[in-house]
């Protein structure tokens, strides 16, 4: 009984029945290749968005909500996370991995949107492009991507110096080039050979500059993209419905309109076993990650289920590319001590927080901040914390502070949502009360004042994660890099929260970045990540399992490594719809 209707009903149907419909399946949607039209796919987001501009997603929900509504040169698979084309239909990359050359797909438009002179979108060229990511390079209070080419891109950090005088260059980026409506090239100042994999970040989506002029700072709710969804409720804290792009440019393999779905929609209820419950009535048509405290009885009951023969939902689950970690504040008088992070590392045995605490749903982070699921990189050659509760007190009384004497009380500031983070963090107190003599008080808020303060320097201990922005350890490592760290405590440090500076790691990842030769680069990074592990720069928790529950009937939605969504291909199908595919088979094949 799944949400089937015509999109011009959605809106009423789900505030009258919170998108939940019982009406029979229409058949007649199906299409080629198996495939169905229509339905709304309803799901949950236990944190709100912050912001929803491109140039100013900084945390995973507003990344999964925009991730249908804008695009860029080049997109992620979702399957294997390898970057394809998107607006741009092919690209040519000079030998030395310097200038990348794009060609850009006629006919693709913006969302109609009252921005525009007569409320149809327009054509998007390689102009736009231009306007968009020079607007990446300037100091701007919603603008948290310039590190995406920061040092990189030729002409970027010129203009951006000139944006914090108020006087921007006319030429702007100059590495930035319009060769003709649909060619952009793009010219680096070194070779680098991931940026392939930053071009498909969400700073680099495209944007119209009618957008900017009519919205301004509004573009954080007012969404104009050239995606397969396009915003159309907004109600914070409560829902957010994106509805089916009619003019969509891209088609799938047997030629039929993309996206499938008429609407996708986001709710926000904050506690999982809620979550959990809503999924399990069939108002949700998936849950990513799940209680701990509920993850045997999940288990156990598709287990029970499959020997019946009556699968209730699926489950999937990968490695992930993430890392659960405690950040420190480098600048601040009680963590700029290496003995005293390195003694808090020791004191953490995660080995135990992984089997009971999240009962199984993760990995010891005992190497280093790079997650070991890139299959390139050697992770295992990156040397972590093991639990050492007796070396930790031994560094804790070299750093001046023995059995914790004299050590200060420390804040624990960590981000509502879900009871996980609260239950890893309540362990974690009591370890470093038991094996340090440490009082850690815990200090739980929403997401967005966390950020806030954390990135601002106001926190001195805390609990964060980092998904990868895109599938390369140079994602992760770039977290520590010290050309992030503004001078001033007061100003916003968004990369490099901890503020953590090392001059042998940033020499090290520099010449990394600009390695051409995949294996050496990866043995650069390793060495880098080596260099911060040394030196504490954050105390890793864990790496994390991902685990999500789909309804049944829902189809063509791979889970991978980074929670990557591209729901244009998502679609629903019954067993009945199964059956009659099944069924006609033969009969189609005869009249092809």
């Amino acid at each position: 009984m799944k949400r089937f209707f015509s999109i011009v009903l959605v809106a009423t149907l789900m505030w009258s029945c919170g998108g939940k419909k019982t009406d029979p399946i229409d058949d007649s949607r199906m299409a080629k290749g198996g495939v169905v039209y229509g339905g709304v796919f309803n799901i949950n987001e236990v944190e709100d968005f912050r912001h929803l501009f491109p140039h100013n997603i900084t945390e995973v929900t507003s990344h999964r909500i925009t991730n249908q509504i804008y695009q860029g040169l080049v997109k992620l698979d979702q399957a294997t996370l390898k970057v394809v084309p998107c607006i741009a239909e092919r690209w040519e990359i000079n030998e030395d991995a310097t200038k990348f050359t794009f060609y850009l797909r006629k006919g693709v438009k913006f969302h109609d949107d009252a921005c525009f002179a007569d409320g149809k979108g327009r054509e998007v060229t390689a102009n736009d492009f231009k306007y968009s990511l020079t607007s990446l390079c300037e100091a701007s209070a919603t603008n948290q991507m310039f590190w995406l080419f920061e040092d990189r891109v030729q002409g970027a950090n010129a203009y951006h110096e000139s944006t914090i005088n108020g006087s921007p260059l006319e030429e702007g980026v100059t590495g930035i080039k319009v060769i003709d409506d649909y060619t952009l090239e793009i010219q680096l100042d070194y070779p680098f050979a991931g940026f392939m994999q930053i071009l498909a970040h969400s700073g680099c989506w495209v944007f119209p500059k009618e957008a900017v002029d009519t919205y301004g700072e509004e573009m954080r709710v007012n969404c104009v993209g050239t995606g397969p969804f396009k915003l159309k409720t907004v109600k914070e804290g409560e829902v957010v419905i994106l509805e089916k792009n009619e003019g969509y440019w891209d088609l799938d393999e047997h030629g039929n309109q993309l996206p499938y779905l008429d609407a996708i929609k986001f709710t926000f209820i904050k506690e999982k076993k809620a979550e959990l419950l809503e999924f399990k009535k069939g108002n949700l048509d998936m849950v990513f990650k799940l209680p701990v405290e509920m993850i045997d009885e999940v288990i156990g009951e598709l287990e029970d289920a499959k020997k019946g023969g009556n699968l209730p939902f699926e489950m999937q689950s990968t490695p992930s590319l993430t890392i659960q970690y405690y950040g420190f504040q480098h600048k601040s008088d009680v963590f700029n001590n290496k003995l005293v992070r390195q003694a808090f590392n020791y004191a953490i045995d995660r080995e135990r927080l992984c089997n009971y605490t999240l009962r199984g749903e993760g990995s010891p982070a005992l190497n280093g901040i790079v997650p070991p699921a890139f299959e390139a990189y050697p992770a295992n050659e990156v040397k972590g914390y093991d639990f050492d509760p007796e070396k930790a007190m031994s560094l804790m009384a070299e750093a001046g502070y023995p059995g914790g004497a004299g050590f200060p009380k420390v804040t624990l500031q960590l981000n509502s949502g879900g009871t996980t983070n609260e239950q890893v963090a309540a362990a974690i107190q009591n370890m470093l009360k038991e094996n340090l003599g440490v009082e850690v008080e815990l200090s739980v808020m929403p997401f967005a004042q966390h950020l806030e303060r954390l990135e601002t320097g106001q926190s001195l201990f805390w609990r964060t994660a980092w998904v990868a922005d895109y599938p390369d350890p140079e994602n992760f490592l770039n977290l520590l890099y010290g050309k992030h760290v503004p001078e001033e405590l007061t100003k916003k440090s968004y990369i490099n929260s901890v503020r953590y500076i090392s001059a042998s790691f940033d020499s090290t990842f520099s010449a990394a970045l600009q390695e051409i030769d995949d294996e050496k680069r990866m043995t650069l990074f390793a060495k880098a990540d080596q260099i911060a592990m040394e030196d504490a720069a954050i105390m890793p928790i864990y790496y994390d399992e991902y685990i999500r529950l789909l309804q049944i009937d829902v189809k063509n939605f791979p889970i991978n490594g980074m929670e990557y969504r591209d729901m244009s291909k998502v679609y629903f199908k019954s067993e009945n719809q199964e059956a009659a595919v099944e069924g006609n088979g033969e009969e189609e094949t005869a009249s092809e």
